[in-house]
C-alpha cells in the first residue's frame, strides 16, 4: 500500500522559509508524477507545484519565483522549498502521487489526476 508522509511544516514569520518533505513508500512501481497541493480554511484544495517523471515542472502562478519543487528518486522523497512566504501561503499542504503513468504537465496541478495522498502538514505564516 502506497504511503506518503509529509513533514517540515510549522509556523514561520512573513517573508520566512520552510522546506517540506514527502517520503513515499509501499510501492514497487515508479511514481511518475508527484505534486504538492494546499488547502486553506474555507477554500478549495489548490495545486501548488508538480513534477513529472521526465523532469517537467509546473507551478501555480502565485508561487513562481518563490517555491521550488524537487525530487530525490533514490530516497523516494519529494521536496518543496518555500521562500518569501506570504500570509496567503498558509494552509495544510498535501503531497500527492500517481504511479504507472504520467499525468502530463498539463494536469500536474489537477488533484483529480492523483491517486495517492498524504495526511498533510500545516504551514502557518504570521506577520
Amino acid at each position: 500500500q502506497v504511503q506518503l508522509v509529509e513533514s517540515g511544516g510549522g509556523s514561520v514569520e512573513l517573508g520566512g522559509s520552510l522546506r517540506l518533505a514527502c517520503a513515499a513508500s509501499g510501492y514497487s512501481y515508479r511514481m511518475y508524477s508527484m505534486a504538492w497541493f494546499r488547502q486553506a480554511p474555507g477554500k478549495e484544495r489548490e495545486g501548488v507545484a508538480g513534477i513529472d517523471s521526465n523532469g517537467s515542472i509546473k507551478y501555480v502562478d502565485s508561487v513562481k519565483g518563490r517555491f521550488t519543487i524537487s525530487i530525490d528518486r533514490a530516497k523516494n522523497t519529494l521536496y518543496l522549498q518555500m521562500n518569501s512566504l506570504q500570509s496567503e501561503d498558509g494552509g495544510m499542504y498535501y503531497c500527492a502521487a500517481r504511479g504507472l503513468a504520467s499525468v502530463g504537465i498539463g494536469a500536474l496541478l489537477d488533484a483529480a489526476r492523483f491517486a495517492h495522498w498524504g495526511q498533510g502538514t500545516q504551514v502557518t505564516v504570521s506577520s
